[in-house]
């Protein structure tokens, strides 16, 4: 997993609240097996009608939207079912951050173990980061995880709060088995033990 220290990026707005992990990525592509190829479908039924055409009116299909890497979006981000395929899609389709004011425990959970960093800011501070978006076209953020702190080119300075574990899961890229492979040595050891042990039997 490649390890999240610094991120500047333009930000993408869904102004939406308890954006359940269906609308994420409805339930109709989740046959695939691998994690990568999700990122067309995110928000399916949103940027698409039944035709297939593309719903101009959604934030994302907007040009000057196109390309963004910071998605901020309302309060209960995620919830829903428990599909770890949610934030597979939201980073296949190029977000390394996300902005709500509180999230789905699951969803949250999942976010960290796939290199995504999801913050959260109070309703007032998110309702900001919106009206600065919409104010500004090209508007960007630099997220500093090594600082916990978020900015921009216009002043804007606000500390977030992050689990000290979680975060060093971010900053040293590691999911779960990246963090059990850090003690490959003692694994190694006990392992050869165990085989010693079964041959004096």
């Amino acid at each position: 997993m490649e390890a999240f220290k610094k991120h500047t990026g333009l930000v993408g707005p869904v102004d939406r609240v308890n954006v359940d992990t269906d609308a994420i990525i409805p339930k109709q592509f989740l046959k695939r097996i691998e994690r990568t190829g999700f990122g067309q479908f995110l928000f399916f039924e949103w940027r698409f009608d039944n035709q297939g055409n593309v719903i101009p009116d959604f934030s994302l299909n907007q040009p000057r939207y196109q390309g963004s890497s910071v998605l901020i979006s309302r309060a209960n981000f995620g919830c829903g079912s428990s599909r770890e395929h949610a934030p597979w899609a939201i980073q296949d389709y190029g977000f390394k951050v996300v902005i709500a004011p509180s999230y789905a425990d699951i969803f949250y959970n999942n976010c960290f173990k796939n290199g995504i960093l999801p913050i959260k800011l109070s309703e007032e501070q998110v309702e900001d980061l919106f009206q600065r978006t919409a104010k500004t076209e090209g508007y960007k953020l630099t997220v500093d995880l090594e600082n916990n702190k978020i900015t921009d080119d216009q002043g804007l300075s606000i500390e977030f709060d992050l689990d000290e574990h979680r975060r060093q899961f971010l900053l040293q890229g590691l999911d779960d088995i990246g963090l059990t492979l850090q003690h490959d040595d003692k694994i190694g050891a006990y392992e050869a033990a165990h085989q010693a042990r079964l041959a004096y039997k």
